[in-house]
């Protein structure tokens, strides 16, 4: 006990010391001495290697869950969940009244349909739910060494604790947030892949403190009883503030020496660590949150339909239960209600009979609520993704392996209704693979070549560019393009300054984290970079001839070719001082490296306006003819950055390192400190030159952004980069051409420079805000002169990220909104992460409009969640967008496929299936509702309890779903050659409340016929025997009619009937006479069967059922057959009239080929493959139920025959276009 109260009393000196020492830091912290729990707030104290140390804090254990349930919460929670929906809760409202005796229906006929959708629902959640815990499972019992008894020993992760010392080997995952402490490189260094964080599988570097670099082996490892003080858990990835105290010495620790769980170790035999951060306290659980919730519209309209039932069900009981009261009267004494009856029959009190019959008749109707529509749509939905989105060749990219992906099943109608786009532009419009291709040393422009971006350009202002030859120095490989001889082996040493040419190299070879790999010579060697553009410039350094081949922590090797002579090659070894990072804030890189012969030099590379702003005075000529070189480079479409160096004396330098240190070592706001440090020594440089990197358009950009403007979509380019790269990118890939009106609003203009140079901020940004204010005025009345016009250009608005901050302030937003919504492609250039989110939230919010968002990078992840549907592409940038979005591909040329053909499709279906429960419901209720005026309004039921109870679930389930998954009016060649069908989801026109109006419509005509068809044509027929049908005989023969005809006009909505349809309907129909047969054959004393006791029997021995089956349906469908017969010859949809211009053509294969034609055929195959299905261009479509007669004429001028005009040709062509459209050969 003793020892045990002695460690106690370590433990809690401990706390004293470190709490006193950090009350400088913080003078509101109140520390109470003697607590158990010895945190304060802001900071946490591990002891390590000292499990009983850390005891009496109960840090959290390592084991995880990602279950939503256990055994405990399951049913509770699951059935939160479920009864959160209306029509869920709806249900359970009449279950609970059907057993009540105020209920006309037995509780069954409530229970087992919503049982059924609640036990499906459930079982699909525990199945999620079970593949979560066996995961869990998996990787809580996964195998770590942990350090006891100056040994290691295997224990599984989730016994690990806080501030135990661990070993993991190569290959191996960080069972959880490590400082790493030792390496089995000699150097103090490992390399680790990110992969599972965020995708990148660029191998990075983590660097131990020398200071523990010897606590390798068990025996010494043992010995290490450091304390560490450190921030609270947190989801910051990339950022870390802590302390390492060993005795006296407090060491800063960094994001360079933290190893987060779910990374691996790579090339690093093993490493040893103390665990500082367990299970959900780790980054990467902390940042396991789900994606947004997001609902799509016409899921929220569904809500409005069935909050519409609900109204109309009011209706129909208020009017059973006025009725009620009314006819409530003893006159009609064979009733008997003379004697004394219940409250709900007795005439003496009319309003609680009106009141009880309220609650009868609602448990009556409740069956116009689809129970099981939710379930049904949720059902197509999935397997919609899962079958035809995931599996879709057209959507699979072959080089990468990489197949379209729907992350959520939640929103695939959406994709049918998106009228705005919000892009990204690098590595979403274009490739990512960064080649460097120009460059600019002391204002000499090196680099032969036209970029695409050049060639597109001079394409659309009629010149032509020849294409130059190579010459003989040019190299291409991957991240180097390059062609002029002035700087190929080592020609560079007879240029007018060749000394900046060497700084030049030099500043490419050294600045940067580039890890290299592999054999150390320039064939074999490959380079791990954070960017390709990093690595694409060090590639650069290397066919210069400075070649990068190794590296460790404190020195980078360079092989230099050609400095002192022609022809020599000498290694040369620059130590690593300082490292000052590049991030979105400074957006520049700096390193400040010290030479063989005692040179200390600081290189830096950046963007061009912050580079600009920290050069020394003077040298002008260069500063100027350098600007000029950025902005060609830029106006060709390249990426650019400024190269700068300077001199450093070591007096300036150690002072700055004192200061550097510091910073380092602070616990708080140390990112922001160590940023206004590195300002101090990052100025007066000397500007070298710049660089220019090509980022090629990806393949089929240009005519996918055709073809979606085309199909009525309005397509935004957000980006960081300059505006007129940005606007060349957009010329490029046929955003934007010269025959658009173009409003540009940029803050690079002599006005806004002008008092930019006085430093009044304040003024700078009340000039900025009215110059906007003036420039958006003066752009909305141009364009709505322009669009008064006759001409009626298409208008385009350019504007930059300084403007675009002022534009979105509060007071000049809805103007901003105005004169977007009228353009038909914008590009917002320079802009941050928080803007491109800001610009999507105010069309989708502001304008009301379904807009997409997509992306690749880390950046894009607040513009992807923002808009109604996200899309992430699966790039090179990592993985951030993809875990963040609703549908990801790995194309940008793919979006053709996803919206114009599976989002079409979905909309379309989806929009079948719910009308269509809309109809059923509502024709079957509709019956049982004139049924009521016939009973005294008493609530008696029309059907057995039985027939309602399974009339959605088995009688009408499966055909619905079947066509929710392969209803097609065109085929997937169709509608992307003509993508204006695309405006049908765009204009919502297929759930209108004027599509629900005509189907209500029919359905009261249908109803009507059901019900007064088979009982008055049953008044006076008889059975066998020679007695009159009864009420159970008229309602089964009834309701026969209702599964056939609905189940019959389900057929008549398709556009493509396969043998699923058939299969579907004969089932369905067929699953009805077997139930009626079985349950009208047999008799149970315990319910009330026995109504319906040898019923189907005795009328199927009649001729009056067959005569009543076969003429009802024709009677009930001969208005819908009608209807759709002049639908479709004088108001048809878009898709019909394409329907009809390929009706004839032969059936086309249903499954693309994997290959892509482009890239497996001759220039003359191809050619010859694109005539030969001009005229074989096919439809799915196989038939229609109503076909269009005599359009000889019509059809027959499409295509330049002269026929003689037909009556219905004047009609017809007033839906139809003047030219027919083009067709474009891809």
């Amino acid at each position: 006990m003793s020892g045990g109260g002695g460690r106690w009393e370590r433990v809690r000196d401990r706390v004293r010391s470190s709490s006193s020492s950090m009350r400088g830091d913080r003078q509101t912290r109140t520390v109470r001495l003697g607590r158990v729990q010895p945190q304060a707030p802001g900071h946490r104290t591990i002891f390590c290697n000292d499990r009983e140390a850390n005891l009496p804090v109960k840090f959290k254990g390592n084991s995880i869950s990602t279950t939503k349930y256990n055994l405990l919460t399951f049913l509770p929670k699951g059935l939160f969940e479920q009864f959160r929906r209306v029509a869920n809760l709806y249900f359970l409202m009449i279950s609970i009244l059907s057993t009540t005796p105020i209920s006309p229906v037995h509780p069954i006929t409530n229970v087992v349909p919503l049982s059924l959708v609640l036990f499906v629902s459930l079982v699909k959640e525990a199945f999620e739910d079970w593949k979560r815990l066996l995961n869990d499972r998996v990787i809580n019992s996964s195998p770590i060494d942990v350090l006891q008894d100056q040994k290691w020993e295997s224990i599984p992760w989730k016994k690990l604790q806080v501030g135990d010392i661990i070993k993991v080997k190569q290959d191996g995952f960080f069972p959880a947030d490590l400082l790493f402490l030792a390496s089995s490189n000699p150097d103090g260094v490992c390399y680790i892949e990110t992969a599972n964080l965020d995708g990148e599988t660029n191998l990075k570097i983590r660097k131990a403190l020398e200071r523990t670099w010897d606590y390798l082996l068990p025996e010494k490892a043992a010995e290490f009883k450091g304390e560490i003080q450190c921030e609270q858990p947190n989801n910051s990835l990339y950022t870390f503030t802590g302390n390492l105290i060993i005795g006296k010495q407090t060491l800063p620790i960094s994001p360079n020496q933290i190893l987060l769980r779910g990374c691996s170790l790579r090339n690093t035999e093993y490493i040893v660590g103390a665990v500082i951060f367990t299970g959900h306290e780790t980054k990467v659980m902390m940042n396991a949150m789900n994606v947004p919730s997001k609902r799509s519209t016409l899921e929220r309209k569904l809500d409005k339909l069935i909050l519409m039932l609900f109204g109309v069900l009011f209706v129909m009981c208020f009017i059973g239960a006025i009725g009620s009261g009314v006819f409530i009267n003893r006159k009609h004494y064979y009733l008997g209600l003379n004697d004394r009856v219940e409250d709900q029959f007795n005439p003496n009190n009319r309003f609680v009979v009106a009141i009880l019959t309220m609650f009868t008749l609602i448990t009556l109707y409740s069956t116009i609520i689809p129970i099981s529509l939710y379930v049904s749509i949720e059902m197509i939905k999935f397997i919609q993704s899962t079958q035809f989105i995931n599996k879709d060749l057209n959507m699979y990219h072959r080089e990468s392996n990489t197949p379209a992906l729907a992350r959520t099943s939640n929103l695939n109608e959406e994709l049918g209704q998106v009228e705005y786009i919000f892009s990204d532009k690098t590595g979403t419009l274009t490739r990512n693979l960064m080649e460097f291709f120009k460059c600019s040393i002391a204002g000499e422009v090196y680099g032969h070549g036209i970029t695409e971006i050049e060639s597109g350009g001079a394409q659309r202002s009629g010149l032509r560019i020849d294409e130059t030859k190579k010459s003989s120095t040019a190299v291409h490989e991957k991240g180097f393009n390059f062609d002029d001889a002035r700087l190929m082996r080592g020609a560079w040493r007879n240029e007018h300054d060749p000394d900046a040419c060497k700084e030049f190299f030099r500043c490419l070879a050294i600045c940067h984290t580039v890890l290299p790999e592999g054999d150390e010579s320039p064939e074999k060697i490959t380079y791990q970079a954070a960017s390709p553009d990093e690595a694409a410039l060090v590639v650069a350094a290397k066919n210069f001839g400075f070649f990068f081949y190794r590296r460790t922590p404190t020195m980078i090797m360079v092989r230099e070719s050609h400095v002192e002579k022609i022809g020599k090659i000498q290694d040369v070894s620059y130590e690593i001082l300082n490292v000052l990072e590049f991030n979105s804030t400074r957006k520049r890189q700096s390193v400040i490296c010290r030479y063989p012969n005692g040179r200390l030099v600081l290189y830096c590379k950046g963007a061009d306006t912050v580079i600009y702003e920290r050069l020394a005075y003077g040298n002008d000529t260069i500063k100027n003819v350098s600007r000029g070189h950025l902005e060609q480079f830029g106006s060709a479409g390249l990426r650019t950055l400024c190269l700068a160096y300077r001199d450093l004396n070591s007096e300036l330098y150690e002072s700055w390192n004192e200061k550097f240190i510091q910073a380092k070592s602070t616990l708080r706001d140390r990112e922001k400190k160590m940023d206004e440090v590195a300002e101090l020594i990052e100025t007066d440089l000397i500007l070298i030159g710049c660089t220019a990197i090509e980022d090629k358009l990806q393949e089929g950009v240009p005519s996918c952004i055709e073809t979606l403007s085309r199909a009525g979509i309005k397509i935004w380019v957000l980006t960081g980069d300059k505006m007129e790269t940005a606007i060349n990118i957009a010329y490029a890939c046929s955003l934007i051409n010269n025959s658009m009106k173009q409003f540009v609003i940029s803050s690079e203009t002599d006005e806004i420079r002008e008092v930019e140079s006085r430093g009044d901020t304040v003024e700078t940004a009340r000039f900025m805000k009215e110059s906007v204010k003036k420039e958006l005025k003066r752009c909305i009345q141009e364009a709505e002169h322009s669009m008064h016009t006759l001409s009626g250009n298409k208008l385009a608005l350019i504007i930059d990220g300084k403007c675009l901050m002022y534009a979105l302030d509060p007071q000049l937003r809805v103007t901003l909104l105005n004169l977007s919504l009228n353009c038909h492609a914008v590009v917002c250039c320079r802009v941050s992460p928080l803007q491109k989110a800001q610009v999507t939230s105010l069309v989708k919010n502001g304008a009301r409009k379904i807009t997409l968002s997509i992306g690749d990078g880390a950046n894009d992840v607040s513009m992807i969640q923002a808009a109604h549907v996200g899309v992430g592409i699966s790039g090179l940038e990592g993985m951030q967008a993809v875990m963040a979005s609703d549908f990801a591909i790995a194309q940008f040329r793919f979006l053709t496929d996803l919206l114009l053909v599976h989002g079409r499709w979905s909309y379309i279906r989806i929009c079948k299936v719910v009308t269509y429960f809309f109809y059923k419901n509502l024709t079957f209720t509709l019956t049982q509702f004139w049924f009521t005026f016939q009973t005294g309004f008493s609530g008696q039921r029309f059907y057995d309890d039985w027939f309602q109870s399974l009339y959605n679930v088995i009688f009408t389930a499966l055909p619905v779903i079947i066509v929710g998954l392969f209803d097609k009016d065109v085929s997937a060649s169709l509608s992307k050659r003509y993508p204006q069908l695309y405006k049908e989801g765009i204009k919502n026109m297929f759930f209108k409340w004027r599509v629900l109006a005509v189907w209500a419509v029919f359905s009261v005509y249908q109803s009507l016929i059901f019900f007064y068809f088979t009982t008055a044509a049953s008044r006076n027929s008889k059975n066998a025997s020679g007695k009159l049908f009864g009420l159970w005989d008229v309602s089964t023969m009834a309701f026969t009619c209702v599964v056939v005809t609905v189940n019959l006009r389900l057929l008549m909505t398709c556009n493509v009937i396969t043998r699923w349809h058939h299969i579907s309907v004969i089932g369905s129909i067929l699953a009805w006479f077997i139930f009626i047969f079985l349950y009208s054959g047999i008799m149970t004393p315990y319910d009330r069967q026995e109504n319906i006791y040898f019923v189907i029997y005795v009328l199927m021995s009649t001729f009056f059922f067959y005569l009543t089956l076969l003429l009802v349906p024709v009677v009930a469908l001969l208005g819908d057959v009608i209807y759709q017969g002049l639908q479709r010859w004088f108001a048809p949809y878009d898709y019909q009239i394409i329907q009809e211009l390929h009706r004839h053509e032969p059936e086309q294969r249903s499954r693309p080929d994997l290959l892509e034609i482009g890239t497996a055929m001759t220039v003359d195959e191809e050619r010859t493959f694109a005539i030969s299905q001009l005229p074989r261009e096919t439809s799915k479509h196989t038939g229609f139920a109503f076909d269009s007669p005599g359009y000889e004429s019509f059809f027959a001028s499409l295509h330049g025959v002269n026929v003689p005009q037909r009556a219905w040709d004047v009609a017809r062509r007033a839906s139809m276009r003047s030219r027919q459209p083009r067709t474009s050969i891809r």
